[in-house]
């Protein structure tokens, strides 16, 4: 598969409303990339950036939705 990798310097990063304030362990999507939802680790703002397609970021949040919530009850 061949990927053009646009250009990130400007890109407006957000974490998830539920994300710890404190800036812990986030992961930080970008929006108005074409076709595509670039994800990275909050805390390495240089590191890597996964590209996921836009279909599949759509049906992996619809999933989480749906999921029933994780409890540490037992």
């Amino acid at each position: 598969m061949h990927v053009i990798c646009p250009e990130l310097t400007k890109a407006q990063w957000r974490s998830s409303s539920y994300s710890n304030a404190a800036g812990g362990d986030c992961l930080e999507v970008a929006d108005d990339v074409p076709g595509a939802v670039p994800v990275r680790d909050s805390k390495r703002s240089r590191g890597p950036v996964l590209f996921i397609p836009a279909d599949a970021w759509v049906a992996f949040v619809d999933d989480v939705k749906r999921a029933r919530p994780i409890t540490t009850d037992r």
